[in-house]
């Protein structure tokens, strides 16, 4: 049996711990936080995608989970899972995966395989992990290998797990490209060899800058769409019956959780520090979706007007604050600047969310309402940030007296769509 140290034990390195518990290895889970150590060892999970039972099962398949280092003396292969967050002015922070190259390197003793699945900007692998792994006189492909796979984790969704989400690798040599292959392919259904390190690197930036962008030529069409008096739902959905050349993409009230607003702006990044000028593309998508928030502010604003109301001192009630629909999951959620933005304007603002009891805006703790009928119908303004599957937009758009819809899902005549 093979040991494995996944470093990060997050909605990344969990899943990843849990699909190579269930092929064999013996895996460590390495965090920094002794409480969320604390919680798995005793089984208790605070990943949405990892329930309980599951992790129970991965408890008696051998996982633990530690904060100490030592541990990857006896690993055969070291997986980095850790955040990579925009930084001041839109610096990549690395932070985090420089801490684990560092403890990697104070700690290796085999041949190990070590990967990094952590989003960054191309040549990081090469750039920061393979001279930190080179000091001491170890050699590349002789005293370990080193690759990068960019995490596919989707959360909340049922279909496409990691097992069976194709997964790119890409090795610093061939070698050890080949040697990741050999790992993936023991636990994952499709693996997809690269030419090296920065393809697959960038491969993973592609992929959301792909979505960043399309996402914010809708936002731009759904804008001028209703000040031309054109619904841009239908015209998507008329779009969407060509059988080819068409994806279809969808407008809202922001980008939420850690790839759409952040991986562009790695790529972008990288671009200006190897060539000397910005990816137009990204800035521009950048721009436009930025500033949906503020924009359905406007909207919302304009509504209570069209009532013969204000915004200053109006009930406005949020459904859904997570930035995904059916999850807790909050990271960059648009309700946060819309939030700040009503707010700002004087609005009293509520809020509903079965899968965030409370919620902080800026400093201010918020309670989930319990009565969502009665909640809608004391609201002056209802917004649909996120559509979970308890909202029934009929039954809600017949309630309340006013109802905006970023998401357009409601179809009756009640409601205001984006």
């Amino acid at each position: 049996m093979e040991n494995l140290v996944v470093i990060g034990q997050g909605y990344v390195g969990l899943p990843l711990s849990r699909a190579a518990s269930n092929a064999g290895y013996k895996v460590t889970g390495l965090e920094v936080s002794q409480e969320i150590v604390d919680n798995l060892n005793k089984g208790s999970s605070h990943v949405e995608d990892i329930p309980d039972p599951e992790l129970g099962t991965m408890i008696d398949n051998g996982y633990t989970a530690t904060t100490n280092g030592a541990v990857i003396q006896d690993a055969d292969v070291v997986v980095i899972c850790v955040p990579t967050p925009l930084g001041d002015a839109g610096r990549p922070d690395l932070l985090a995966v420089e801490s684990a190259v560092e403890t990697i390197a104070a700690n290796l003793t085999k041949k190990s395989l070590v990967v990094l699945e952590s989003t960054t900007y191309p040549g990081t692998t090469e750039e920061i992990l393979l001279p930190a792994l080179e000091e001491n006189g170890r050699k590349l492909d002789q005293d370990f290998h080193l690759a990068f796979s960019p995490e596919r984790i989707d959360p909340g969704n049922t279909t496409y797990r990691l097992e069976n989400t194709p997964k790119v690798v890409g090795g610093v040599t061939a070698l050890s490209g080949d040697r990741a292959v050999e790992f993936y392919g023991e636990f994952i259904e499709e693996v997809v060899k690269v030419k090296g390190a920065k393809e697959a690197e960038t491969a993973k930036l592609l992929e959301n800058t792909y979505r960043h962008i399309n996402i914010g030529l809708v936002n731009e069409m759904a804008k001028f769409s209703h000040e031309l008096g054109i619904d841009i739902w239908e015209v998507i959905n008329a779009a969407k019956t060509k059988p080819f050349g068409f994806q279809a993409f969808y407008p809202g009230p922001g980008v939420g959780g850690h790839c759409i607003p952040i991986d562009p702006s790695y790529l972008n990044y990288s671009v200006r520090k190897a060539l000397g000028h910005p990816f137009r593309f990204v800035d521009l998508a950048e721009d436009i979706n930025n500033s949906m928030p503020n924009y359905v502010v406007q909207r919302i604003q304009d509504l209570l007007n069209e009532h013969e109301k204000s915004l200053n001192g109006s009930r406005v009630l949020l459904l859904g604050v997570s930035y995904k629909a059916n999850i807790a999951d909050q990271r960059h959620s648009p309700a946060t600047p819309v939030g700040h933005g009503l707010k700002a304007k004087g609005a009293r603002i509520s809020y509903h969310d079965a899968n965030v009891p409370t919620w902080d805006l800026n400093g201010d703790t918020y309670e989930s309402e319990q009565d969502l009928d009665r909640a809608v119908e004391d609201a002056d303004i209802v917004i649909l940030l996120q559509s979970h599957k308890e909202y029934d937009m009929k039954s809600l758009s017949s309630k309340a007296k006013l109802l905006f819809d970023t998401r357009g899902v409601a179809q009756n005549e009640e409601a205001h769509v984006l």
